[in-house]
């Protein structure tokens, strides 16, 4: 029914998701580090009970499984703050996940059932679609991994010093005309569809995301400090939360910038991506550097032909909001795209260091609130 390479994928991302929960302590496993990330076990238990609910609940009728554990593992169901403390300890939940990821890898290879002709199993929709669903989770676990990191008392003395740099004008240039843009089945989700064509001005856009140095640059020209650099939104969120630097960056006793990962303390590289910036911050930044964010239809043209060195390192924030393409259909539930619809959501493109890649494809959207900058993000710009 599956292809032999799409179930060792699946077994790939099933193991990936249980090491980085057999190795927590009780502690790490249950708590919540950040208000808008849950506890790194429950993610485990919640992809496990999406495997089943698919699989099971829909594909076969048998809730069996899913029924008992429906309050604790559907997001709305359960306040994020609450789950850590309701998931079973550690052992039975690595022992329960583990079971049932070998016995549904068992049932995906299994031929001539009376639903292998079904709709969500043709092309191996399905399964690629939980690959990608447990992706996502994983690195979103490697987030609260960071938050935890972050947390933790530091005494990271800084060997290579953070140097400020010139914003580097090196673009690529686009001409105008009609692109293709979206995605194609079976891999993508349904805000990536239906592929169209996009009429596109002429644009340039810079051939490397904005690096760390090239962002402390923005801090010490006093960027943070500046009203008229941020939108009406982003100075009262600036000066509400008294943001100064990005999430990820702290300063050691002689006052030099390091920044934390999901490993801990560590030297930052001046050439590499600036992360854990939000909307606003990414936005500021691009306006003091004479530039803009891009739309993400400049982005994914840009990446598909080739002009995009260093993508996939950090999620690169775009200007527009995320919103359906023309002939959107909510596929195969209305909520994994149509609630953040809401004109508050903004895209983001290309992937980080931890992001999987299954989801690395120039049409994927990633999409956030203005304000988060938990995430691994950075930008990129566009000049006119």
């Amino acid at each position: 029914m599956i292809s032999p390479e799409t179930i060792r994928e699946l077994e790939r991302v099933q193991g990936l998701l249980c090491a980085l929960v057999e190795d927590l302590d009780e502690d790490s496993y249950r708590r919540q580090f950040h208000p808008d990330l849950s506890a790194l076990g429950w993610h485990l238990g919640h992809c496990t009970y999406v495997e089943c609910y698919w699989l099971h609940e829909v594909v076969r009728s048998d809730d069996s499984v899913t029924g008992p554990l429906r309050e604790l593992y559907v997001p709305p169901l359960t306040p994020k703050p609450e789950r850590g403390e309701r998931i079973p300890s550690p052992a039975d939940l690595l022992h329960w996940s583990r079971s049932l990821q070998a016995f549904n890898r068992d049932w995906l290879k299994g031929d001539g059932q009376p639903w292998a002709d079904h709709e969500l199993l043709r092309d191996e929709y399905l399964p690629r679609f939980l690959i990608q669903h447990h992706s996502q989770h994983y690195e979103t676990m490697l987030m609260a991994l960071t938050q935890r990191a972050l947390a933790q008392p530091a005494d990271h003395v800084v060997r290579e010093v953070l140097r400020a740099s010139t914003p580097r004008h090196d673009v690529r240039e686009v001409a105008g005309g009609h692109y293709p843009i979206g995605g194609t089945a079976p891999d993508a989700f349904d805000n990536e569809l239906p592929q169209q064509h996009v009429a596109l001005d002429p644009f340039s856009i810079a051939r490397h995301p904005v690096s760390n140095g090239e962002f402390l640059a923005f801090i010490e020209d006093d960027g943070y400090q500046r009203e008229e650099l941020w939108s009406e939104e982003g100075n009262a969120w600036r000066t509400r939360n008294a943001i100064i630097h990005p999430d990820h960056w702290r300063r050691d006793g002689a006052g030099h910038w390091y920044g934390v990962g999901v490993r801990g303390p560590c030297d930052l590289s001046a050439d590499a991506p600036v992360m854990g910036l939000s909307f606003h911050e990414a936005e500021a930044c691009a306006r003091w550097a004479g530039a803009r964010l891009p739309h993400e239809y400049q982005w994914e043209v840009a990446s598909r032909i080739g002009l995009l060195d260093d993508s996939g390192r950090v999620w690169e924030w775009c200007a527009n909001p995320f919103a359906p393409y023309e002939g959107f259909k909510a596929f195969p539930y209305a909520e994994y795209s149509t609630p953040w619809f809401d004109g508050r959501h903004r895209s983001l493109r290309g992937g980080s260091l931890h992001t999987q890649p299954c989801i690395k494809r120039p049409s994927f959207r990633n999409f956030y609130e203005t304000d988060k900058r938990h995430i691994f993000a950075g930008l990129r710009l566009v000049y006119p």
